[in-house]
């Protein structure tokens, strides 16, 4: 076998070497081992892609780099890497064999000698290739020129042979277990690299861990190395056949370069402390790369130019010629570190000014990416955070903000952003008056910070804004600035906006004006509101953005709402005004278009009560206030009386249309208030200024639990009652029965909810205040219907006129209706309860019952309790002081005469009549306790067949007392039924059942069980 670089010449110099003094080869093997296990331990495949450039720049051919695993079965795996580009030469194989001497030598002048890599190379055949023993034992270097491989086992083997002779040299290798330097003794080898290739570098690994290390270095190859070694403009990657190919990475990013050469002064300043072939540097180099794909991850450690383990940060790729200690992992600090941290970030605002810039690749929304780029946040490391100040401190005074007016590039410290995020258009919208406005999006707040961009309130550019323009302008102004009222704290930035008016005023702050547009008072109705001096925004200018900083919609009826308009009628109505017609004729203009496109009711303006005192002309001419008026042959004026309510001039009815009129309180009719939950304790004023509404309101308050409670609902009341004409009282009725809105008002009772200190809240209904103050004129409470029994005169009769009165008003008026179902007011409790207590009435049992009834349902009536009332004694009436008096609880009680004179209600019904009349119930008074003794007997079957849910048995007395008192029969507490006599355990039986109505039948079966049949034949 040849060999060409003379490998033989070289083993035996190292081996003599070895010889004459063995702490050589120690030196040699722990060199090799520091490199192959400490600095290059995972640097295999970065290292062969190093050699590749090398050789492509110093044959200054496009260099191509194959990088093959091949794995086949029952074979050790095998990298192959070929390379294009120089071949190995001698100096290249003595650079193998050194360990501590790379081929790439500077002369002192800083040019290439014989041996040197072309410029930019980044190594060739030096101490880097000793990560190759990271993996393989018998690595080999073919190429066009010849070979040559190290072998650690024919190494041991002549290192053996050579301590035959040099016994210091066994020693010393057996103080090593046997190891010993693989890279010094090189061998020739034979063989050829692949076909299109120059060089080939083949490893055969040594196991399947060394497999796995290699294979995880191949997939973990990306663009970053074609960045880091330019020479190489293709990787081919063939993992057991699955093949990867990387062509130049310009396409997939945006790159930027900096580059320069130390001048004399420079090198002997900054590479003082240095190893001396690195002193001969020529100079340096800085390369910033970042993805055009955003979703494409960025190596996140310093390159210099290969992976270290220094963090970076920033979101971009950094390869810098950086010092490095002699690990190759960290970067050495020193002089010449902080002289290239500076160039790196010098290069890195370049690379943002260029982004910035939008060049011809360059996307024109780069502004986001370039932001996204400016480092925030806490440093990865001491590297990092020297590197991310001078950054920062660079890119202060460097263009890579775009300006929102014309996109030109701006430094930062000529940038000012807005404190609210604005969308493009507010943006563009407030340029021009804002030099150097940038976008300052939320996300970016923190990036404008770090570069110290001026920041603006909104409410400082707000306040700067010149009031003067024409309405357009502003319209597109408040267009663009309406998507920033979202946020609260930008309305009231925008507060003081200014706002052209339609009389050609402009104002500051929408907050109070009336906003014309749309759907709103059209321009000829702007006329009207000239006496009102009222501030209504140009119609050109209206946007809905004015509304949410607080205009009013200028509707008819919001400019009602103004003050302004309510001051001048108050003017009119003192006789103040300078032009009154002219006030008269504007009110009723925005009341008649109100009236037209609103929907302004008379029966609901209790907020506009002040309507009612507009000055219109009576049938002498005389001003009188609108609510005071009755239109010209209306059924108000017909109803009421003449010398509190006038009659319009009939010459104002054709003047001005009759809704308007109408709505200004003139009445056709009569007219109901509706107050939506009003507090009674303090009504509004359309409320109390009703006769008698507090008289109305005290009672109603005082008819709860409590005093107090609120108001759940409307409350609806028809005016002007006070003034009807006394001849005209039933045609007042029946035209309160015939419109739906007074009739509403006379018939819907008011629910009170009971105030807090009630235990469970609950809502009650009492009478409407036109249904109570109508009961008092008219005296008709407790009277029946024209025809009806009125108890023998105890109730009364209502007048004949309520004969064509509907019931449901009859009975709003207070008169009994026989089918029940009203709600008696404390009226109609009053008279029943004062015939009750009436000695010179003559009232038998029948009629005491029936009013009893009747005063059991009352629910919340507050009367006077009189001394003394009837009372059931017995099978008579008899009259009784009221403390004497009683209420049975059930039917057990009326057996209780002991007890004091019954007052007898349905017994569902006992509590409330006890409470109405504030007497005792009967068990109020007695214990109600069995004290006979009795026999427990079983219930016969023909009473279980008539009664299923009788008691199984009953407990049978001679003489049955409770409390001490004869009775014929009892339930007690238990449910246990007690009798006496027959009757009586029928009447037990049915009561203990809950079929109390069964008692009579109950009665007659028991008499003749043999009528059982045909009595459940008189019921099937």
């Amino acid at each position: 076998m040849t060999d060409p670089f003379g490998t033989a010449g070289i083993r035996q110099r190292v081996l003599a070497g070895w010889s004459a003094a063995p702490v050589r080869l120690r030196e040699d093997a722990n060199a090799e081992e520091d490199l192959a296990l400490g600095g290059y331990r995972d640097r295999l495949v970065v290292e062969l892609a190093q050699n590749a450039a090398d050789a492509a720049s110093r044959a200054g051919v496009p260099g191509r780099l194959s990088l093959t695993l091949a794995e086949r079965p029952g074979e050790t795996p095998v990298l192959v890497a070929a390379n294009t580009g120089a071949p190995l030469d001698a100096d290249g194989v003595q650079s193998l064999a050194t360990l501590r001497a790379s081929a790439k030598r500077l002369t002192d002048e800083g040019s290439a000698d014989s041996a040197d890599a072309a410029p930019g190379s980044v190594g060739r055949f030096g101490v880097g290739f000793a990560a190759v023993l990271a993996v393989s034992d018998e690595p080999a270097v073919l190429s066009r020129t010849g070979g040559v491989r190290f072998s650690r086992d024919d190494t041991a083997d002549l290192v053996a042979a050579a301590a035959v002779g040099a016994p210091a040299l066994g020693a010393e290798v057996q103080r090593r277990d046997g190891h010993v330097p693989v890279l010094r003794l090189p061998f020739a080898a034979a063989g050829e690299p692949p076909v299109g290739f120059d060089t080939a570098v083949v490893l055969p690994l040594r196991d399947e861990a060394a497999a796995d290390v290699v294979r995880a270095q191949l997939d973990a190859v990306d663009d970053a190395l074609l960045l880091a070694l330019p020479a190489l403009t293709e990787v081919v990657l063939d993992v057991g056949g699955s093949r990867r190919v990387l062509t130049r990475a310009g396409d997939r990013w945006r790159v930027h370069r900096r580059a320069g050469d130390w001048s004399p002064a420079e090198r002997a300043d900054l590479l003082a402390d240095r190893p001396t072939e690195e002193r001969r540097q020529r100079g340096w180099q800085v390369l910033w790369a970042v993805p055009r794909d955003p979703s494409q991850p960025v190596p996140r450690t310093l390159h210099a130019p290969t992976p270290t383990d220094e963090p970076i940060s920033l979101p971009a790729l950094l390869l810098a010629t950086l010092p490095l200690d002699p690990t190759r992992r960290h970067v050495a600090a020193g002089p010449l570190a902080d002289r290239l941290v500076s160039e790196c970030a010098t290069a890195y605002a370049e690379l943002l000014t260029e982004l910035a810039g939008g060049g011809a690749d360059v996307e024109q929304d780069v502004e986001q990416d370039v932001l996204a780029l400016v480092p925030v946040g806490l440093p990865a490391g001491a590297l990092d955070g020297a590197l991310r100040e001078q950054v920062l401190r660079v890119l202060v005074g460097a263009p890579i903000l775009r300006g929102v007016q014309d996109g030109r590039a701006l430094r930062p410290r000529d940038a000012v952003a807005l404190d609210v995020d604005a969308d493009p258009a507010a943006l563009e919208a407030l340029a021009p008056r804002v030099a150097g406005l940038v976008r300052a999006p939320a996300s970016a707040r923190a990036v404008l910070r770090a570069l110290d961009v001026a920041v603006t309130p909104l409410a400082d550019v707000v306040e700067t804004l010149p009031a003067q323009g024409d309405p357009a302008s502003w319209l597109a102004l408040y267009e663009a600035l309406s998507p920033l009222a979202v946020d609260a704290n930008a309305r009231e930035a925008l507060a003081a906006l200014p706002v052209p008016l339609a009389d050609g005023r402009v104002v500051r702050g929408a907050r109070g004006l009336l906003l014309g547009g749309p759907g709103q008072l059209p321009a000829t109705a702007l006329e009207a509101l000239a006496p009102f001096g009222l501030r209504v925004v140009h119609p050109e200018a209206a946007h809905p953005l004015l509304e949410r900083l607080g205009a009013r919609p200028a509707s008819a009826r919001e400019v009602l709402d103004d003050p302004a308009v309510r001051t001048a009628v108050e003017q009119v109505a003192d006789d103040e005004a300078a032009e009154p017609d002219q006030v008269v004729d504007a009110v009723l203009a925005l009341v008649a278009a109100a009236v037209g496109a609103q929907g302004l009711l008379t029966a609901e303006q209790g907020d506009l009560e002040w309507l009612r005192d507009l000055p219109l002309p009576d049938e002498d001419g005389e001003p009188t206030p609108a609510g005071l008026l009755a239109m010209p042959g209306s059924v108000a004026a017909d109803l009421l009386d003449g010398d509190e309510i006038g009659v319009l001039r009939q010459d104002a009815v054709s003047r001005w249309p009759r809704a308007a009129l109408a709505a200004v309180g003139v009445l056709d009719g009569l007219a109901a208030v509706v107050v939506q939950d009003p507090d009674l304790r303090d009504p509004p004023e359309a409320l109390a200024d009703l006769d008698g509404f507090d008289d109305w309101a005290d009672e109603l308050l005082r008819s709860g639990e409590v005093v107090g409670g609120d108001v759940v609902g409307p409350v609806a009341a028809v005016r002007d009652l006070d003034v009807v004409r006394p001849d005209r009282w039933p045609e007042l009725v029946r035209h309160l029965a015939s419109e739906p809105e007074l009739r509403r008002a006379l018939l819907e009772p008011v629910r009170v909810r009971a105030g807090e200190r009630v235990a469970a809240e609950r809502v009650s209904s009492a009478p409407s205040y036109t249904a109570w103050w109508l009961q008092r004129e008219l005296g008709l409470a407790g009277t029946v219907p024209p025809g009806a029994d009125d108890l023998g005169g105890v109730l009364g009769q209502a007048p004949d006129w309520c004969r064509d009165v509907d019931p449901q008003v009859r009975v709003a008026l207070g008169v009994l209706e026989p089918t029940g179902g009203q709600q008696p007011g404390a009226a109609v409790a009053g008279r029943l309860l004062a015939a009750l207590s009436d000695p010179e009435r003559d009232l038998d049992v029948v009629a005491c019952l029936r009013l009893w009834r009747l005063l059991a349902t009352f629910d919340g009536v507050d009367l006077p309790v009189p001394q003394r009332l009837r009372v059931l004694d017995g099978d008579r009436i008899r009259m009784s002081d009221a403390s004497a008096a009683v209420v049975p609880d059930d039917p057990r009680w009326l057996q209780r005469g002991d007890l004091g004179g019954l007052v007898v209600a349905p017994f569902d019904r006992a509590p409330a009549l006890a409470d109405l009349l504030d007497l005792d119930l009967a068990g109020e008074r007695a214990d109600g306790a069995v004290t006979s003794a009795g026999s427990r007997a079983d219930v016969s079957d023909v009473v279980r067949a008539l009664l299923p849910t009788a008691p199984r048995t009953w407990v049978e007395h001679d003489a049955l007392t409770v409390d001490g008192h004869a009775v014929d029969w009892w339930v007690d507490v238990d449910g246990a039924a007690h009798a006496a006599t027959s009757d009586g355990l029928a009447r037990a039986l049915a009561w203990a059942a809950g079929a109390w109505s069964a008692r009579y039948l109950l009665a007659e079966v028991l008499a003749d069980p043999g009528s059982l049949g045909w009595r459940l034949a008189e019921d099937s």
